[in-house]
């Protein structure tokens, strides 16, 4: 299917910009490894230019890991949080992305959620995938994404679906097909719900499942990794169902081609990352 449904090509003459601007947006001064997780991913993922805007302090380390990227220091709390505040800083970097990823390394405290919030306000023309600690700013004010116009991705795990339905864990897991048809039409935007079975929905009715995964995914990092890819293939220029359904082919593939090459479990994130070009380039 997907390689009746292929990505988005740079031509042969376009440079880093005709690849698209990834702005990645997160962490927590003690969770900086979530956004260069999911930076690099986007990178891997074909995006021609990467930003990672993140708390002041850690920036310069987040700058050195990932030095292909423009690494930006926002205002922090003294918890190590992004302060709400942050969107100021922002809103010049928002206009200028083609996709933004908000929530790896963000735990979802009450600043963040306030943050998350300001920020899906500031945003005009620009789809966003929206991951980790971000949802819990949406389980609060749902209508937030709607400007979106179907022009967003969100990535929940059980638990994290279950704050956005107000239900629980078990009930998401026993009907996810149900659950993420339905919080796609709700929210107007495509869902990946992620699991042993991954259910990608759109708000046009659209529902598939990957199944193909393995029990190695589930492991800390791995879903900075997936948004991350998802961000980077949007940026592309994939629409948002379209980036979602290549980013969890590819990740999962990539954590099946690992699980041969070093066991089924115990590999790690950041090994996934080197695994995206060769599976993209090959299907």
């Amino acid at each position: 299917m997907l390689q009746e449904w292929p990505l988005p090509r740079p031509s042969g003459d376009s440079d880093k910009e005709g690849r698209g601007s990834v702005l990645v947006v997160g962490g927590e001064v003690s969770l900086p490894g979530a956004v260069v997780l999911a930076g690099i991913a986007a990178l891997r993922a074909g995006a021609g230019k990467l930003q990672i805007a993140t708390c002041r302090s850690i920036a310069p380390l987040v700058g050195v890991t990932v030095p292909e990227a423009l690494a930006i220091g926002l205002d922090e709390t003294r918890a190590g949080n992004i302060s709400s505040t942050a969107v100021r800083q922002l809103r010049p970097l928002v206009d200028k992305a083609d996709a933004i990823l908000i929530g790896p390394g963000m735990t979802g405290n009450e600043d963040e959620r306030r943050f998350v919030i300001d920020l899906l306000a500031a945003c005009n023309d620009v789809q966003a995938v929206i991951d980790a600690g971000a949802l819990d700013a949406l389980a609060d004010f749902p209508s937030a994404i709607h400007k979106f116009n179907g022009k967003a991705v969100i990535t929940p795990h059980a638990g994290e679906m279950a704050r956005l339905t107000e239900t629980t864990p078990d009930s998401v897991t026993q009907n996810p097909e149900r659950t993420a048809s339905d919080v796609s039409t709700t929210l107007n935007a495509v869902v990946a719900l992620k699991g042993a079975r991954t259910f990608i929905a759109s708000p046009d009715g659209d529902l598939f499942c990957y199944e193909a995964g393995d029990v190695g995914l589930a492991t800390s990092g791995s879903g900075d990794t997936l948004a991350g890819v998802i961000a980077g293939l949007v940026a592309r220029g994939a629409s948002p169902l379209h980036a979602a359904l290549w980013g969890v082919f590819l990740h999962g593939s990539a954590g099946n081609r690992l699980a041969k090459r070093i066991g089924r479990i115990g590999y790690l994130a950041r090994e996934l990352l080197d695994e995206i070009p060769p599976i993209m380039n090959r299907v």
